[in-house]
C-alpha cells in the first residue's frame, strides 16, 4: 500500500495498491520535490473514468513503469472532483500545449509546480519513453525547461480570462440575432443535440434555447428543443430500466452511452425535463423526471440524505456490463412478454452493440405502431412494458454493481437539490419536496459552518466535531446558493433565502476581484497555487461565474440590494462581447441576458392560501420570474402587502401593479 491508503477519495483509494509511490497533493509531496530537485508528475482523474482505469491497469500497475516513475519523479494523484482548482490549472496547460483535454490528465512539472509538458491518456510504451525523455531534458537542459515553464505559466494565467468592461450596456432583442446565428450552426436538426459524435446532454444549453423559443416565439428552435428532449429520453444514453442518464453518447444518435452516471448530469437534466413539462406538457418529460428522482433516491442517496457523486462505467472489469442484456437472458426473465419488450427497445438476437449478442436498450418507434403490431391498445402496451421493466430491474439488481463514488460534493448536491425544487415546482409531488428539504438540511448542518462551505463531506474534510478545516470553491458557493434560492421559491421559507445570502456574501468577500469585475475560482484565504484563475465558460456544468451572476440578479431583486445588481451587471458586461463568437459556450450567461432584455417579473403571493395559489401559478410557463410570498416575511417587496386575504402582486423595475385575487388576472398584468 502506498500513501494513498489513508485517502478518503474513492479515486485515490483505487490507486492505493499501485507499485507507484503515489502521494496525495499536499505539503509532503511538494516539499520533497523541492528538496530533491525532482520533477513532479501530477496525474488527475476521477473514479468513474473508464480511460483512467485503462491507464492504471496498463501503466500504473506495471512494476517496470512504476520503477521509472518512482526514480525520476515525485508522483502525485489528484481527484479532480475534490480538487477542481488543481485540475483547472493543469487542464489549461494541456489545452494550451495540445489544443485538447480530458481525463486521465497527466502533467509533468518543475519542482515548484509549474508545468513543462502534459497530455491525457498514454499507451504504456509511449508513457515510459516520454518519462525518460523528460527526465533527461530536465537534467541536461534546465534553462530551456525554465523558459518553457515561464511562458506556459503565463499562458495559464491568461487562459479563459476576460477584460474589464466599464461602459454600461443597453440590451435589446436585436442583440440576440448574431448570438443565435452561432447556435443554429451547431444544432443537429435530425437527431437533436449538437453536431455529430460524441453527443453530450448539455442541459443548460437546452434550458436556454427553450426559454429563448418561448420568449421570442421561435417555433423552429422550439421544435429543436422538443426533438432533443425526445431523442435523449428514447436513446441508450437514458437508462430505461433504472432511470437516470449516462454521461454522454459515443455516437451521434444517442444510442451507445459512455456508461458512467454522474450526479451533476442528472440534477441538471431533472431541472430541464421538469421545466420543459410546464412549457410543453409531454407525459414523457414527467416520466423521465420521476425516474431520475427514483434512480438518485435508490442509488445515489446517503443515509444522511446527501447525494453521492457517481456510478462507474465499468463492472467486473468491463464497460457497461451491468446494463446490457442478450436476447436469451431477456427470454429467461420475461417469458411470453420478451418479444414485446424486445420490439419496444430494439433488442436483437445478434445484439445492437459491439459486445457480442448484447443490447443497449433504446426506443425509436411510435407506441401506436408497436401496439398495432401486437394487436393491443397503447395503454396495455405501456402496462406490459412497465411490468417487464420491473422484472428486468430486479434481475439486474442481482448482478455485480458498478463502483460507487460515495463522495458527497457541495456543488453537485446543489445541482441535484435545485432539480428537486424544479420538479416540485412543476409536479407538486410532496415526496419531491421532502427529499429536497432533507438534502438542504444535510447541506446546511453538515457542509456549512456560518457562511463557509465544505466542498466534500466525509469524516475529515467537512465541518463537525474533530474535523479539519474545510475547503470549497466558487462553484460550491454558487450552486448551493442557487439551490437555496430555488427552495425558497417553492416554500416561501426565508431561512433558505438567508442561507443563500450568507453564501453569496462570503463569495463576494473572498472570491470577487473588484478590479477585474469577475470572481476567482479559489478563495483568498485558501491554498494559493501557481495561478489564481476564473471559471467563465459554461460547459457540462454552468460556469461558477455565470451561476453567481444569476444568483446576484435574483438576490438583488428579492432583497432590493443595489450592490448585488451592480456586480451581476458588471459580470454580464464583461461577457457580452464573447456571446456572438461562441454562443454555445455561454448558455447560462445568455439566460441572464434574456432576463435583462425581457425583464424579470417579481411575483409576490401573500395570505393564507399562498401555497395553493403558488401551485396554480406555476402551471403557467413564465421563465423570467422570481417567486416570493407567504403569510409572514421580511423581504422589502412584502412590506405592507401581508394580510388576511390571499393576493398576488406583480412587480417590475421597483413598480408594482394593483393586487389581484386570481392567477388569471395576474397573468393579464404580465401580458400587458
Amino acid at each position: 500500500m502506498n500513501r494513498l491508503a489513508n485517502a478518503t477519495s474513492p479515486y485515490l483509494l483505487q490507486h492505493a495498491n499501485n507499485p507507484v509511490d503515489w502521494y496525495p497533493w499536499g505539503p509532503e509531496a511538494l516539499q520533497k520535490a523541492k528538496e530533491e530537485n525532482k520533477l513532479i508528475l501530477v496525474s488527475i482523474g476521477y473514479s468513474a473514468c473508464h480511460w483512467c482505469h485503462v491507464m492504471e491497469h496498463e501503466s500504473f500497475e506495471d512494476d517496470g513503469v512504476a520503477a521509472l516513475m518512482n526514480e525520476y519523479f515525485v508522483c502525485i494523484k489528484v481527484d479532480r472532483e475534490e480538487r477542481p482548482d488543481i485540475d483547472q490549472i493543469y487542464m489549461s496547460a494541456v489545452q494550451l500545449m495540445s489544443g485538447r483535454g480530458g481525463w486521465p490528465l497527466n502533467c509533468i512539472c518543475l519542482p515548484d509546480q509549474r508545468p513543462i509538458y502534459g497530455g491525457t491518456y498514454f499507451r504504456k510504451n509511449d508513457w515510459a519513453s516520454l518519462l525518460l525523455n523528460l527526465a533527461d531534458f530536465f537534467k541536461t537542459k534546465p534553462e530551456e525547461a525554465e523558459d518553457y515553464a515561464v511562458k506556459l505559466t503565463e499562458g495559464i494565467k491568461q487562459y479563459e480570462s476576460v477584460p474589464f468592461v466599464a461602459q454600461s450596456a443597453e440590451y435589446n432583442k436585436e442583440m440576440l440575432e448574431p448570438i443565435m446565428a452561432t447556435w443554429r450552426r451547431y444544432i443537429d436538426p435530425v437527431e437533436g443535440g449538437f453536431g455529430g459524435a460524441p453527443k453530450f446532454p448539455m442541459p443548460a444549453n437546452w434550458i436556454f434555447l427553450m426559454r429563448y423559443a418561448h420568449l421570442m416565439k421561435d417555433e423552429g428552435i422550439a421544435e429543436n428543443v422538443k426533438l432533443t428532449l425526445q431523442k435523449m429520453a428514447y436513446g441508450g444514453i437514458y437508462d430505461h430500466i433504472g432511470g437516470g442518464f449516462a454521461r454522454y453518447a459515443v455516437d451521434g444518435v444517442w444510442h451507445v452511452p459512455h456508461f458512467e452516471k454522474m450526479l451533476y448530469d442528472n440534477g441538471q437534466l431533472l431541472s430541464l425535463y421538469a421545466e420543459a413539462y410546464t412549457w410543453n406538457a409531454d407525459p414523457l418529460y414527467a416520466e423521465v423526471a420521476e425516474e431520475i428522482i427514483s434512480f438518485v433516491k435508490r442509488e445515489l442517496t446517503s443515509p444522511q440524505s446527501g447525494f453521492y457523486s457517481a456510478l462507474d462505467a465499468d463492472s467486473e472489469g468491463k464497460e457497461g456490463k451491468f446494463y446490457i442484456f442478450t436476447q436469451d437472458e431477456l427470454a429467461d426473465i420475461l417469458g411470453d412478454d420478451a418479444p414485446l419488450f424486445n420490439a419496444y427497445y430494439h433488442v436483437t438476437e445478434e445484439g445492437n452493440w459491439e459486445e457480442e449478442q448484447s443490447n443497449v436498450f433504446f426506443r425509436r418507434d411510435d407506441e401506436n405502431a408497436i401496439a398495432a403490431q401486437f394487436d393491443i391498445t397503447t395503454d396495455e402496451l405501456r402496462s406490459r412494458v412497465n411490468a417487464a421493466k420491473q422484472k428486468v430491474l430486479a434481475a439486474r439488481s442481482q448482478r455485480i454493481r458498478p463502483g460507487l463514488d460515495n463522495k458527497i460534493l457541495a456543488s453537485w448536491n446543489g445541482l441535484m437539490l435545485k432539480g428537486l425544487c424544479e420538479a416540485y415546482r412543476t409536479f407538486s409531488k410532496p415526496a419531491y419536496l421532502e427529499l429536497a428539504l432533507q438534502n438542504a438540511a444535510f447541506i446546511s448542518t453538515e457542509m456549512m459552518s456560518g457562511s463557509k462551505l465544505a466542498r466534500v463531506y466525509n469524516n475529515s474534510l467537512s465541518f463537525g466535531e474533530g474535523r479539519g478545516e474545510a475547503v470549497a470553491f466558487l462553484d460550491d458557493y454558487a450552486n448551493v446558493a442557487d439551490a437555496f434560492i430555488a427552495l425558497y421559491e417553492v416554500t416561501f421559507n426565508e431561512h433558505w433565502l438567508i442561507q443563500a445570502q450568507k453564501l453569496t456574501d462570503y463569495a463576494l468577500q473572498h472570491f470577487y476581484n473588484e478590479e477585474g469585475g469577475i470572481f476567482y475560482y479559489t478563495a483568498d484565504n485558501d491554498e494559493q497555487l501557481i495561478a489564481r484563475k476564473s471559471e467563465i465558460m459554461d460547459g457540462v456544468i454552468p460556469a461558477s461565474n455565470s451561476v453567481m451572476a444569476r444568483n446576484l440578479k435574483k438576490l438583488g431583486l428579492l432583497f432590493d440590494n443595489d450592490g448585488y445588481h451592480e456586480v451581476s451587471a458588471q459580470l454580464l458586461r464583461n461577457i457580452i462581447p464573447h456571446l456572438a463568437k461562441y454562443g454555445t459556450a455561454y448558455p447560462n450567461w445568455t439566460m441572464l441576458l434574456l432576463d435583462e432584455i425581457f425583464g424579470v417579473n417579481e411575483v409576490a403571493i401573500t395570505g393564507p392560501e399562498n401555497e395553493a395559489v403558488r401551485r396554480e401559478f406555476e402551471q403557467h410557463y413564465l421563465p423570467n420570474k422570481v417567486m416570493l410570498g407567504g403569510e409572514t416575511g421580511t423581504l422589502p417587496l412584502l412590506e405592507g402587502r401581508l394580510g388576511d386575504n390571499t393576493r398576488i402582486f406583480i412587480c417590475r423595475d421597483r413598480t408594482c401593479g394593483l393586487p389581484t385575487f386570481s392567477v388569471g388576472d395576474a397573468l393579464k398584468q404580465i401580458a400587458n
